[in-house]
């Protein structure tokens, strides 16, 4: 059932059926859930042993009063008596928080409920703040080879302090890599709020992205315009020009990889044959594999561009000696080119396309390639969250994506990513969307 975010009243309920809420202490209060609360639930059908009630469901049925006694006379919202008092631990499985580490989810939830019945969190807001914390979540599990955010900072731990601070900046640096500054400030104000509620609820004893700001200097770098690691975007019409004038294969085939494909410098220099997968008939898409990748995902969906590829490789495959590199080279103890080549076919090619000499006060670089990338992903979020718009206002829903996750299944959502996607690449390379 999904986690709700209604705001209780502040006020005592004047209408509620059963004890006197307020008077009872909280081993009292477990033994009226299962008396009262636990039947009425079977009644309308619920199972209260694996299905958390929402607090509509508990006002109308007269049991308001005891998520008022909860709040007033025990610091506690009723997603938190639910996991530590009940001890049932349930959360909303809606939402891909990149974990199945349930204690962390569990954590993470319960923030976003107190933050939203104490502070008054309304639900578009907090689905931006589970955005934001998600992201976070999904990069330290891919840097650091765990989804337990929670045993590196327990109270009472094994783990020394500066390994788990080690470790929370580890996945700031790979957000880091691909972020906007002004976005990686957003969600380091989550994370930081998140680890230092958990410190101020005894659940943690150190709140490892303490301070990380006057590290990385986000709004300095939001603020200065030409700085070197707020590298912008190019936009459509940069990347249709620079196609454009990609008269040979492999021309093609690096802007390809680079606005299309989403990758880094380094990465197209190494492009080897193994990785494309093309014809897979496991796969519902070509991708490019990465075995082992700095940041992002391990398969990368080639939604455009496949055309490029295989004029590539065809036209490899014709030579005599190929050692299946996509950018050989015969000079290189690697067997393929190097990033500094890639820089420099770019810059070559930026010329020939006429692209202006600086981007929002910058010279035009590969990596604005992987920020175009980004950029449409973002943008491809934003079109499907508006498209959903419509469903949200009919199922009485603030928020676009509750419905998204809710009643979109995930082959639904990940299709219409991908349409969307495409469509737009497409359309940045100048070609009718398919």
């Amino acid at each position: 059932m999904s986690n709700e975010t209604s705001t209780a009243s502040t006020e005592p309920p004047d209408q509620d059926t059963g004890p006197s809420w307020t008077l009872l202490d909280l081993d009292e209060l477990v033994d009226a859930y299962w008396e009262l609360v636990a039947p009425a639930m079977h009644e309308a059908g619920l199972d209260p042993d694996t299905e958390r009630p929402t607090h509509e469901w508990l006002s109308a049925h007269g049991f308001r009063g005891l998520i008022y006694a909860l709040r007033e006379y025990h610091d506690r919202t009723f997603g938190e008596f639910w996991a530590d008092d009940l001890d049932l631990d349930q959360h909303d499985d809606s939402y891909d928080w990149g974990t199945t580490h349930n204690p962390t989810v569990g954590l993470l939830e319960a923030y976003l409920e107190s933050r939203s019945e104490r502070g008054d969190l309304s639900e578009s807001s907090a689905d931006t703040l589970r955005y934001r914390l998600a992201n976070y979540v999904r990069a330290y599990h891919r840097v650091n080879g765990t989804d337990d955010l929670l045993a590196p900072v327990v109270r009472d731990g094994d783990v020394p302090a500066y390994e788990a601070t080690d470790a929370a900046w580890a996945a700031f640096d790979a957000l880091d890599d691909d972020l906007a500054p002004r976005t990686m400030r957003r969600i380091h104000e989550a994370v930081d709020s998140w680890y230092a509620h958990l410190v101020r609820r005894k659940r943690a004893a150190v709140n490892p992205v303490a301070g990380l700001e006057d590290e990385y200097r986000w709004s300095r770098r939001t603020d200065t315009a030409g700085d070197a690691r707020a590298n912008p975007a190019l936009d459509a019409t940069h990347v249709q020009a620079l196609y454009e004038a990609a008269t040979t294969l492999t021309d093609r085939l690096l802007i390809v990889a680079l606005c299309a494909w989403g990758l880094r410098s380094g990465e197209v220099a190494a492009l080897h044959r193994s990785q494309l997968v093309l014809d897979s008939p496991e796969a519902e898409v070509p991708y490019v594999d990465f075995e082992d990748r700095k940041n992002g995902p391990g398969q990368v969906s080639i939604l455009y561009g496949q055309q490029a590829a295989t004029d590539r490789l065809a036209e490899l495959d014709e030579r005599d000696q190929w050692n299946g590199y996509l950018f050989p080279s015969d000079r290189s103890a690697a067997g393929h080119r190097t990033r500094q080549t890639i820089l420099s076919w770019f810059d070559a090619l930026a010329d020939s396309a006429g692209l202006p000499a600086e981007i929002d006060g910058q010279k035009p670089i590969p990596q604005m390639g992987r920020r175009f990338w980004y950029d449409a992903y973002s943008a491809t979020q934003e079109t499907i969250l508006a498209e959903v718009g419509e469903i949200a206002a009919e199922q009485g829903s603030a928020s676009a994506e509750v419905v998204l996750q809710e009643y979109l299944s995930p082959d639904r959502r990940r299709q219409l990513r991908r349409q969307y996607m495409r469509e737009r690449l497409a359309a940045a390379f100048g070609e009718n969307p398919p």
